[in-house]
């Protein structure tokens, strides 16, 4: 088990390399990622998600859907609450891209890709729930923290957002059963397709502008990628197991959690004048270091599963 999850994970470093060779060479530029972003978040992430909701309803099948809902959102509660108990920093600025980035994984980016090699569709469909409560909790307390003012948040931001208007139409199509013909069905899938290598590819970019070695240095920057990467994970984990979850909804739960730091911290750290460069060494070094411990962490939940 853990040689096919290192190998999924090694597949997708080699993508993030290419991205860094890209970059190295001048041929990946900051516009072309600025756009490369937009067009991940805008159109291939939802297109991913309602490609995994093209299905017939099946009243199992909500149910484990809820289940996972309910196991999101706990684990966000933990993670912000954890976050705040463990790591403070006499600069605010800091301490805000040390929180942001040990509650918020990149659940999107990172994970899909496996959550698609390894569990298939049904990853995905359950990874559509994560998704859902990263992103109302990204744009509500998530910019409320970064920002240090509550002025910055707005219902609106929260609720048109694509991953959220991917998730609604998806449910729409299975809660119907809405058949969905093939002419618009392999436009889906073809977009969905492109989740796997241009967010490798942004990754590879933003770790060659990343310091790694004025990370590593960084205790408090080494404390929130160890919570991320491992203590947060494990305990959901086990709380996750002893609530009964076990299967597929507990790996693609390990898979979720289990990801590096969420690249949007980069991007709201830079929007609302946090610790940028400290939020590009975590995202960095986290990436790098959940190539080891994330083959570790969905090789025991598929082992407990």
């Amino acid at each position: 088990m853990f040689v096919n999850v290192l190998t999924q994970v090694v597949i997708l470093f080699i993508l993030i390399m290419l991205g860094a060779a890209l970059t190295k060479s001048g041929i990946l530029t900051e516009s072309g990622v600025t756009s490369i972003t937009d067009t991940v978040l805008m159109l291939v992430t939802p297109c991913l998600i309602i490609k995994s909701f093209i299905r017939p309803f099946d009243k199992s099948l909500l149910k484990e859907l809820v289940i996972s809902f309910a196991i999101a959102v706990l684990a966000h509660v933990g993670f912000i609450i954890l976050s705040r108990l463990l790591l403070h920093s006499k600069e605010k600025s800091v301490e805000r891209v040390l929180r942001f980035g040990a509650v918020f994984s990149n659940c999107g980016y990172m994970s899909l890709p496996l959550q698609q090699s390894i569990l298939g569709d049904m990853g995905v469909f359950y990874a559509a729930s994560f998704i859902a409560i990263f992103n109302l909790f990204a744009w509500s307390y998530g910019i409320i923290l970064i920002s240090g003012d509550k002025k910055y948040f707005t219902p609106k931001k929260l609720l048109i957002n694509p991953g959220l208007i991917g998730i609604a139409v998806g449910l729409v199509i299975f809660l119907f059963s809405i058949p969905v013909p093939k002419v618009l069905s392999e436009p889906i899938s073809y977009i969905a397709a492109l989740n796997t290598p241009l967010p490798m590819i942004i990754i590879g970019y933003h770790l060659t502008k990343s310091n790694l070695f004025a990370g590593l240095k960084n205790a408090k920057c080494m404390l929130a990628i160890l919570l991320r990467l491992v203590i947060l994970p494990l305990l959901v984990l086990g709380v996750a197991y002893l609530f009964g979850i076990r299967g597929d909804m507990l790996v693609s739960t390990a898979i979720s959690c289990s990801a590096p730091i969420a690249a949007i911290t980069t991007m709201f750290a830079y929007k609302f004048s946090a610790d940028t460069s400290l939020s590009v060494n975590m995202v960095s070094l986290s990436t790098v270091f959940s190539l080891i411990t994330m083959p570790c962490i969905i090789t025991f939940a598929q082992y407990i599963a």
